[in-house]
C-alpha cells in the first residue's frame, strides 16, 4: 500500500514557499494557550460535569488533566521538530502518511469549528445573565437558545462568532494583543472566584463524591469517566499553540514553553475553582423519577432544570460560577464575575477559529481540499488565510446559533482525542524511524509516556456518549469520502511510491 508519507524536510521547503508571517515569542504564546484553554469549560461546563459526576468531577478534571499533560508532551516534541501550521495534521502527513493526515485534519476540522461553536454558546449564556443581574433586562429566550435548549436561535452565540471572525481577519498580533488583555481579565475572575469560594468549603457537600459511579453503562456519557471525556474540553486548546509554529519566533524553544507553561497554570486553576464550586453549594446531579441521572443537555434535563425545586442547583446553571457566588451572598461579585467571563469568553472563540483556519490552510496548501488554490490565499495586506477564516466563521456561527454547549463540546472532544491519540503513536514512529533526527525538545520517557497518552485519549473517545461517537464515525466517513473522491487523485504526492 502507498501510505504517502511526505518527508519532514519537504513540509519545512513547502511552508517556505507560502510561508506566514513570524510575530509570536513566547510569552505571546503562552496567553495564547491559556486564552484557549481557560474558558467554557471552567466557566460553563462545570454544570455540565457536575450533572454527570456529581462532587466526582473533581476526579474528572484530574483524569483529564492527566491525560492532555502527556498528550501535551508529546506535541511538544513534534512541535519543536516541525515548526509550520498545521499541528497533529502536519505531524502526521510526516509520520504516518497522507490517509491518516487527512483524518486527523478532518477530526482537527471537527474540534476546533465546533469548539468554537460551543465557546459561542457559552458566551451567549454570561451575556444573557449580564443583561438580567446588571442591566435587569431580560432577554427573550426564543432568541438567545437553540431549539435543543428550549429556544429557536442563539442570536447573541451567532453575533460574537461574526465578530470575532472579523478580528481574525484583520491579522495573528493584533488578535494576540487583544487575547492578551482578555487572558488577563479571565484569569483575575478565577483568582476572585477561589478566594470566595473556599473559605466556605462544607465538607458535607462532597457527599455521596460519585452519585453516578466511575464507568458509564448507559450509553449516556455520565459517571465520572463519562464527565472526565466531557471536561476533556476545558483544556482543549493548549494545541492551538502548536498550530501556531509557522508564526512564532524561535519555535524550537518557545512552542514547548508555550504549550507546557499554559497547561500546567490551568491545571492548578481548575482543581481550585472545581473545589470552590463543589464544597460552596455542593454538585448532586438532576435525576428523575426513579433517582437516574438525566443526560445533560436532553429535553427531560432542561425540563427537569425548569422546575421550582431545581433552579438553584449547579447542574442547571447556565453561569455557573457566577451562580455559586451568587448562592453564598457575594451578588456584586457574582456580576463581575459574570461580566469578566462576558468579556473574556471571546478570546477562547478567538484561539479555537485561529486553530482550525491554520489547519484548514494547510490542507488547503497541501492541495487535499477542492479550489485549494482560493482556499490558501493570503491576504495582501493582513497577511492571514482569510479564505478559510471567513468560511469557518459562517459554519461556526451558524452551529453557535441552533446548538446547546454540552453537545457541541462533546463532538468537539471527539476529534480532539482522535488527533492527540495519532500524534502519541507518532512520536513514538518517528523515535524509531528517525533517532538521529534533531529534537528540541524530546518527551521525557517517552515510552511511558506515549503509551500513556495513547491509551488516556482512548479511554476518553470511548467515554463519551454514544450519539457523539456515532457522529464522529460519520463526520469520518464523509471525509474519507471527500478524500479519495478528490484529494488521492489531486495530491502532490500521487504516483510517488
Amino acid at each position: 500500500m502507498n501510505w504517502r508519507i511526505k518527508p519532514l524536510d519537504e513540509i519545512l521547503a513547502t511552508a517556505e514557499k507560502k510561508s506566514l508571517k513570524r510575530s509570536l515569542g513566547a510569552f505571546q504564546l503562552t496567553m495564547m494557550g491559556i486564552g484557549a484553554i481557560i474558558g467554557t469549560g471552567i466557566f460553563v461546563l462545570t454544570a455540565e460535569a457536575a450533572q454527570k459526576a456529581g462532587p466526582g468531577m473533581m476526579l474528572s478534571f484530574v483524569i483529564a488533566g492527566f491525560v492532555c499533560a502527556v498528550a501535551a508532551l508529546c506535541y511538544a516534541e513534534l512541535s519543536s521538530m516541525v515548526p509550520v501550521s498545521g499541528s497533529a495534521y502536519t505531524y502526521s502527513y510526516a509520520v504516518l502518511g497522507e490517509v491518516i493526515a487527512w483524518m486527523v485534519g478532518w477530526a482537527l476540522i471537527l474540534e476546533f469549528a465546533v469548539a468554537a461553536s460551543a465557546v459561542s454558546v457559552g458566551w451567549s449564556n454570561y451575556f444573557v445573565g449580564f443583561m438580567e443581574r446588571t442591566l435587569g433586562f431580560d432577554l427573550p429566550v426564543a432568541f438567545t437558545k437553540g431549539i435543543y435548549a428550549g429556544g429557536f436561535i442563539n442570536l447573541p452565540a451567532a453575533a460574537i462568532a461574526l465578530l470575532v471572525t472579523g478580528l481574525l481577519v484583520l491579522g495573528t498580533r493584533e488578535s494576540a494583543t487583544v487575547n492578551a488583555v482578555l487572558v488577563s481579565i479571565k484569569v483575575a475572575a478565577l483568582i476572585v472566584f477561589v478566594i470566595l469560594a473556599i473559605p466556605v468549603i462544607n465538607g458535607a457537600n462532597f457527599e455521596p463524591f460519585a452519585p453516578n459511579g466511575f464507568l458509564d453503562t448507559s450509553g449516556l456519557g455520565i459517571g465520572v469517566a463519562g464527565a472526565a471525556a466531557s471536561i476533556f474540553f476545558a483544556y482543549v486548546g493548549f494545541d492551538a499553540v502548536a498550530t501556531a509554529a509557522e508564526e512564532t519566533k524561535d519555535p524550537q524553544r518557545n512552542i514547548p514553553i508555550g504549550l507546557i507553561g499554559s497547561l500546567a497554570i490551568c491545571t492548578v486553576f481548575y482543581l481550585l475553582v472545581a473545589a470552590g464550586a463543589v464544597g460552596a453549594i455542593g454538585a448532586q446531579p438532576v435525576a428523575d423519577a426513579s433517582g437516574i441521572a438525566l443526560s445533560p443537555g436532553s429535553e427531560a434535563f432542561f425540563a427537569a432544570c425548569a422546575q421550582e425545586a431545581n433552579r438553584n442547583l449547579l447542574a442547571c446553571s447556565d453561569e455557573p460560577l457566577a451562580h455559586v457566588l451568587d448562592m453564598i451572598g457575594w451578588a456584586k461579585i457574582a456580576q463581575l464575575i459574570g461580566i469578566a467571563a462576558f468579556l473574556a469568553l471571546p478570546s477562547v472563540i478567538l484561539m479555537m477559529l485561529f486553530g482550525q483556519t491554520r489547519i484548514f490552510f494547510v490542507m488547503a496548501r497541501d492541495g487535499l481540499l477542492p479550489f485549494h488554490e482560493t482556499l490558501s490565499k493570503v491576504h495582501p495586506k493582513f497577511g492571514t488565510p482569510y479564505v478559510v477564516t471567513i468560511i469557518t466563521g459562517i459554519a461556526v456561527t451558524i452551529f453557535a446559533a441552533f446548538f446547546p454547549v454540552g453537545v457541541l463540546a462533546d463532538i468537539s472532544n471527539s476529534g480532539t482525542l482522535f488527533a492527540f491519540l495519532t500524534v502519541s503513536v507518532g512520536v513514538m514512529v518517528l523515535r524509531v524511524r528517525e533517532p538521529g533526527r534533531h529534537r528540541p525538545f524530546r518527551t521525557p520517557l517517552i515510552w511511558l509516556v506515549g503509551p500513556l497518552a495513547f491509551i488516556g485519549c482512548a479511554f476518553l473517545l470511548f467515554s463519551l456518549p454514544m450519539k457523539t461517537q456515532i457522529t464522529f464515525l460519520q463526520w469520518t466517513a464523509a471525509g474519507l469520502l471527500i478524500y479519495f473522491l478528490y484529494g488521492y487523485r489531486k495530491s502532490p504526492l500521487a504516483g510517488r511510491k
